[in-house]
């Protein structure tokens, strides 16, 4: 069931782009917006289109993900419920970058460009906030460039998996599950390398009880384990 405009207003206090925005302003800001559901494998934007919107995700998860002129898809990143989905519409660029997948059912709140510009120009804790989103994400991205420039795969690939298991890990009784589907080719497009060498990365780890991976499935047993790897110098 589709949530009320209450219920909406609810889910956006805890929206990392609406934090300590007081609820008055909230339901301002919820007013301008518009629903979107999400089915799975469809995308909200596509690479190259123009950046004209802006969303929340309200439930569900996302993936963005880039293709270069050759063809070759790389995973950018997963986004769950609070986050903000468009920052280039923050920022004021003219094209996404990326596309954007459901990877599963979903629900979203949006805005157009216009919208949003005059929220963070009203509200100006939003626009402080939208900041923080574009600060976060490009030190992100400044990680992982260094991780491919000087970690071993084996490095980069256990700092993949417990990026995800922050991002998006629950626990559970065999250990912390990776929140949604989760290929071996996923993992390898995220960690720059092939599916071959995630896969037997994976199946070493298998072996001395650090994770758990079936079909689209990843559990961490042993979290301690996989962190050390991740941080033992090449």
């Amino acid at each position: 069931m589709w949530h009320g405009a209450a219920s909406d207003c609810g889910l956006l206090e805890k929206a990392e782009l609406f934090r300590g925005v007081p609820s008055g302003a909230l339901a301002e800001i919820q007013a301008s917006s518009f629903r979107r559901h999400l089915c799975a494998d469809e995308a909200l934007v596509r690479q190259g289109d123009p950046a004209e919107t802006l969303h929340i995700v309200l439930s569900g998860r996302l993936r963005v993900t880039q293709t270069t002129p050759e063809g070759h898809q790389i995973i950018i990143r997963y986004l769950g419920p609070e986050e903000t989905v468009g920052c280039t519409t923050l920022s004021g660029g003219a094209y996404y970058p990326g596309t954007v997948t459901a990877v599963d059912d979903g629900k979203l709140l949006g805005w157009n460009a216009t919208a949003i510009r005059q929220v963070m120009v009203t509200y100006p804790q939003v626009a402080m906030n939208a900041v923080a989103i574009l600060g976060t994400r490009y030190v992100e991205m400044q990680t992982r460039l260094r991780e491919r420039a000087t970690q071993n795969v084996e490095r980069r690939i256990a700092h993949t998996v417990l990026r995800l298991t922050r991002q998006a890990g629950r626990r559970t009784t065999r250990g912390i599950e990776i929140a949604f589907p989760l290929s071996r080719q996923d993992l390898a497009e995220m960690a720059g390398t092939t599916l071959h060498t995630v896969s037997r990365t994976l199946s070493g780890w298998e072996s001395r009880g650090i994770v758990d991976s079936g079909r689209r499935l990843v559990v961490v047993c042993k979290p301690d384990i996989l962190s050390s790897i991740a941080n033992t110098p090449s």
